[in-house]
């Protein structure tokens, strides 16, 4: 079976749903939209039966689970759908040249396995025009995603201006107190739970890559299998400011 063509079978869908939502104190938006595009089951076809889901080099990345590259056709229709959206909702320029990576996704590694950065809310990057994607390829009973507030800093959102400081005060915490196991489940004594973005297939989700947050994961993973898994397809897009 070939790679899905890239035409008929992804393209932007006719009448998304679209809401943005303000979180937490410092209202930062994310974008959720439903049905954006087409052909979300091929791509989870194209992940049970082609990609080669692989664990992810701890040096490169932290996330808890395996990864393969999307396909290329998809990549191009995710970001052809979502460009006028991230221009009105993130001020991202709705043309031009931006840095693009993504990959099918499944959170498979069990807590006991996992490291604490793994465990934690966290940041993809402190850089302020790079944007986090996420498309959900499963829905209810897998969990979302979890927005946060550090409690000691109040802060929400970890830019250049604040990474000194917060990552500062975050290894004093962690060295003078033991962190609870399993991932993060709601607030904690370190982090308050501001916002939970709930999983539906075909879902896709839009936030800056500088908020902290975190998936609403299991101890356990409940399957291995990207048919019945917790399987979304996670991007990033890093656009220049004007």
């Amino acid at each position: 079976m070939s790679e899905p063509a890239a035409g008929p079978v992804f393209a932007a869908a006719a009448g998304p749903r679209i809401e943005t939502l303000r979180i937490g104190a410092e209202r930062h938006p994310v974008l959720v939209i439903d049905g954006l595009l087409t052909g979300a089951e091929h791509l989870v076809d194209f992940a049970a039966e082609q990609a080669i889901l692989a664990p992810v080099k701890a040096a490169a990345n932290f996330y808890p689970g395996v990864r393969a590259p999307s396909p290329g056709g998809y990549v191009q229709a995710l970001v052809t759908a979502l460009r006028p959206h991230l221009a009105t909702v993130f001020g991202a320029p709705p043309e031009g040249k931006a840095h693009i990576t993504s990959a099918l996704s499944m959170a498979v590694l069990p807590t006991d396995q996992a490291s604490l950065p793994q465990r934690l809310p966290h940041i993809d990057t402190t850089e302020p025009d790079q944007l986090a994607i996420l498309h959900y390829l499963c829905g209810p009973p897998h969990g979302g995603t979890a927005f946060y507030r550090h409690r000691a800093t109040g802060f929400e959102s970890i830019g250049p201006e604040r990474g000194k400081a917060y990552f500062a005060a975050l290894r004093r915490e962690i060295e003078a107190a033991s962190v609870p196991a399993g991932y993060i489940a709601g607030s904690n004594a370190l982090f308050e739970q501001t916002a939970v973005v709930e999983p539906a297939f075909n879902r896709v989700i839009v936030y800056a890559s500088r908020l902290l947050h975190a998936g609403v994961l299991p101890d356990h993973p409940a399957s291995l299998d990207p048919r019945t898994g917790r399987l979304t397809v996670n991007s990033f897009f890093r656009f220049e400011a004007a």
